[in-house]
């Protein structure tokens, strides 16, 4: 339902409403192997940067609150893990998302094709990264006494097709407003330094004390985030975050097919 929106997300207020879906798969297809080659070309380690950037802050984030500060999870280190590689994804996809359509420019201004397909190449480009990770969460999970679950088969493809649509819906909206509003880049910086540190990933959700917990309510990554803890960790669905996830993908699809719908006529202008 969610991939179905965000295709229909993309048709829907195009001047040539007669592009087809295959056609748009094809031009998804075609500039998300762009991004991922422009990525790893010209680095030796290639694939493997994805997998040490999390894996180092997670060596950090263990040194610093599991051996110095001591924070009361078990395991730790694979809980760290578990949320480190999402939260990857979320982070580059967000951080990225202000400067899609200027990047771009050259193809904004001079090609007519729906723009928001750039955002599905970039945020698509950063999920490869993070399914080629899977291996990694669902190893660490093993390694620290997690079974393997059915939960998983079902459980995966579908908290990563949610997680797409989350991060779809914000990046389209966040490179949309850049366009008239150049200081976004900065914010959005900030907002996702922001994000991680209210969002349990180097902390439970139950230490949060209580006067603080609708901070979690406000945080449209946290659901995913703890679903996908729940998943690894204990090989089943945490249903209300799981649900709350949902909405917000859908909400966020909504407010940014929205966004683009209202301000795309004008990008030839400001861009």
């Amino acid at each position: 339902m969610i991939a179905n929106l965000v295709l229909n997300s993309m048709t829907g207020r195009e001047s040539d409403r007669s592009t087809s879906r295959e056609y748009l798969r094809d031009l998804i297809l075609v500039l998300t192997q762009k991004e991922v080659q422009v990525r790893y070309r010209n680095t030796w380690l290639g694939y493997a940067w994805s997998l040490l950037h999390p894996l180092t802050f997670a060596i950090v984030y263990y040194i610093a609150f599991g051996v110095i500060m001591r924070v009361p999870i078990d395991n730790y280190a694979g809980f760290l893990i578990v949320g480190l590689f999402p939260w990857q994804w979320i982070s580059q996809a967000l951080g990225t998302a202000p400067n899609i359509f200027l990047a771009n420019a050259s193809l904004v201004k001079k090609v007519n094709f729906p723009w928001n397909a750039l955002v599905v190449s970039t945020v698509g480009n950063f999920g490869v990264q993070f399914v080629l990770s899977l291996p990694v969460m669902a190893g660490t999970a093993l390694w620290y006494g997690s079974s393997p679950s059915f939960a998983w088969l079902i459980g995966i493809p579908v908290l990563a097709v949610i997680q797409f649509a989350t991060l779809y819906g914000l990046s389209l909206a966040i490179a949309c407003t850049n366009l008239f509003f150049r200081d976004l880049d900065r914010l959005v910086s900030l907002a996702i330094a922001f994000l991680f540190f209210l969002t349990p990933i180097t902390y439970s959700v139950r230490m949060v004390p209580a006067g603080y917990e609708p901070l979690l309510i406000l945080n449209p990554v946290a659901p995913i985030m703890l679903s996908w803890q729940q998943l690894f960790l204990s090989g089943r669905f945490l249903w209300p975050s799981f649900a709350a996830a949902v909405v917000i993908a859908t909400v966020s699809v909504w407010f940014g097919t929205w966004l683009y719908g209202r301000l795309s006529l004008r990008f030839a202008e400001v861009i």
